[in-house]
């Protein structure tokens, strides 16, 4: 691969060096904040050598690279050089509550799983050493190295005021410390033997291994250096700032925040426990057959503050981890069966490298490259991910380590108080691989590739084998495919089969004869039957919910019927643009009935 020509195409479609306001990189995506994401050109970035798909979410233009995605970081990085840090990031697509929310979460917690992952993966292979008569437990090389794996954990509370603190962008060095005083040593025994503070008693609590109390404590401690420094005379901000943020906040955290942040983070791990317990395996099954499309749409990064939570209470993971496994491992197998078995040359070697990607853990080179283009490379991959995820739950397989499950980290199953945890573990990835090889072996055919390259030459989409009933565009406008779309759920084809168009006008018609079965409250999307039974989706614009109605007029209602070309919905393409919202208009067919459906060819 040519990095440097790769990079320099990848900065001209971000918008070129002065529109990026900063850049990072995690395991497998370029993250750009921008000055102007209206620069973007998201399909002009798809098209790029080493660049598997690309997406604006959470406030970010983010690119997705896969195994290569250091090199080309280093690349993109080296070719912008020194980046104004006065430059701000600007209209990125406005986001939902939950949505500000789990970035946050994951700005928090996504820095931390390097050295986590590290501490706790030595820890494991000192613990198989020992195991195997490798090394002496009571030697100073493995007390070291043990220490070594310990401090991580033991010291998480200072790793989350840090990333908690650049995320607010407050005082790192403050915030630090300020938390740390809670596991400063003379603090620990003083609680050990009772504080009273204003006539009230503290809490003893070990601080060491804890989360949510850093985070409360941080972020009462934005609040109150924002505020003091407001009022601060400029002269004395530089001691006068820190010294009561800190005299206030280490106070408050013993009487309230600490005693509310641990108790959060002990509901926060007990609530999955619950789960755990009372499901088992089914609970370990139906997360692991999920987990592509939670990748796909980034929300398993919801998982890892409760991973880091039970990491640092219980020192282990018994869901998220183990589910992770089947998954992971799953996607290998499946990519490794396609690659045999597919004449496609491009195929096969997207199949062999993004196996060998899933094999060490990293599966979005197989998810974006085979997995979300095919209905049956999915269908191979969550079936096996739900019966092996069964079978390691059954197994009662734990993690030790927060890592990517894979081979050069099957150590992670390490248990020095059961050595079978670990051949457990093996069985499961094991079955794994063989499952998922079979299923997509058998269930893979060089038609679907076919498929795909139809929808490309614009060739009509058949979906079943009857009767047939051929749609017509429902607006006019450009046709392009389904997997162009910006939106993961559509372009996946989880949904089902389908097209989409850039409308040139407001006006959504009924392709096909029909009855009306649904309409959404704000307008923005409509279901049909067709007479021959199937069902259709009609979406107009992405993330156009959040106008609540505006600019949409329906002209239908639940349960009319419709004639071919009757309006459905009327709306203001010019004002929902104004808006910043992609106008795309979405068409799929999320149920065929027995007969054959085609879709529209060209607009």
């Amino acid at each position: 691969m040519d990095y440097t020509a790769s990079a320099k195409q990848i900065i001209e479609k971000v918008g070129g060096k002065e529109n990026i306001v900063k850049i990072l990189h995690c395991s497998t995506r370029l993250r750009f904040s921008l000055a102007d994401f209206d620069k973007v050109d998201l399909d002009g970035l798809k098209q790029i050598d080493g660049v598997l798909g690309a997406v604006i979410a959470t406030g970010q233009c983010q690119v997705i690279i896969g195994n290569n995605v250091v090199e080309m970081f280093d690349e993109v990085q080296a070719q912008v050089g020194q980046i104004d840090g006065n430059k701000k990031a600007g209209n990125a697509p406005k986001q939902k509550w939950y949505e500000v929310l789990l970035d946050f979460v994951i700005g928090i917690f996504q820095p931390l799983v390097p050295a986590i992952a590290g501490g706790g993966v030595l820890k494991s292979l000192l613990m198989l050493f020992a195991l195997f008569g490798w090394v002496n437990e009571k030697g100073d090389v493995y007390q070291v190295l043990n220490f070594v794996g310990s401090a991580p954990l033991y010291f998480l509370p200072l790793l989350v005021a840090i990333t908690t603190a650049q995320k607010l962008n407050v005082n790192v060095l403050v915030a630090v410390s300020t938390v740390s005083c809670f596991v400063y040593p003379d603090m620990v025994t003083a609680l050990g033997k009772g504080i009273n503070l204003f006539g009230m008693g503290v809490n003893n609590i070990t601080y060491s291994s804890q989360v949510f109390p850093a985070i409360l404590t941080v972020l009462f401690y934005a609040l109150l250096e924002k505020y003091i420094t407001k009022y601060c005379p400029k002269p004395v901000r530089i001691f006068l700032v820190p010294l009561l943020c800190m005299a206030i906040t280490v106070p408050v955290t013993l009487l309230i925040l600490g005693p509310l942040g641990y108790v959060v983070g002990e509901g926060f791990t007990s609530v999955i426990l619950f789960l755990f317990n009372h499901f088992g395996w089914i609970a370990t099954a139906i997360l692991a057959a999920v987990l592509p499309l939670m990748v796909a749409t980034g929300m398993h990064k919801a998982m890892i503050p409760y991973a880091v939570s039970s990491m640092s209470a219980m020192g282990k993971e018994v869901l998220y981890l183990p589910a992770s496994l089947a998954h992971n491992i799953s996607e290998c197998g499946t990519c490794f069966a396609i690659a045999l078995k597919t004449k496609d040359e491009k195929v096969r070697a997207t199949a062999i490298s993004a196996g060998i990607s899933a094999l060490f853990g990293i599966t979005e080179p197989a998810l974006y490259g085979i997995t979300l283009q095919n209905k049956r490379a999915l269908l191979s991959v969550m079936i096996s991910s739900l019966v092996c995820g069964g079978f390691i739950g059954i197994l009662a397989v734990r993690a030790f380590a927060l890592v990517g499950p894979g081979i050069a980290s099957l150590t992670m199953y390490v248990d020095k108080n059961d050595p079978s945890n670990l051949v457990h573990a093996i069985w499961g990835f094991v079955a794994s691989i063989v499952v998922s090889f079979i299923l997509g072996y058998f269930l893979w055919s060089d038609q679907v590739s076919e498929e795909i390259e139809e929808e490309k030459n614009d060739e009509p989409v058949v979906l079943n084998n009857a009767e047939v009933e051929k749609l017509v565009a429902p607006v006019e406008g450009k046709q392009i495919a389904l997997k162009d779309v910006n939106d993961t759920v559509f372009s996946s084809g989880v949904l089902g089969e389908g097209v989409a168009f850039e409308p040139t006008n407001g006006q959504l018609k009924a392709p096909i004869d029909g009855e009306i079965t649904m309409v959404y409250e704000t307008g923005h999307a409509v279901g049909m039957k067709t007479m021959g039974g199937s069902e259709i989706l009609f979406h107009i614009g992405l993330d156009t919910v959040q106008l609540k109605g505006k600019y949409f007029d329906v002209k239908v209602k639940t349960e009319q019927m419709v004639k071919k070309g009757d309006v459905l919905v009327e709306f203001d393409l010019d004002k929902i643009k104004e808006e910043g919202f992609d106008p795309t208009v979405i068409m799929v067919i999320t149920q065929a009935n027995d007969n054959q459906v085609l879709l529209p060819v060209g607009a």
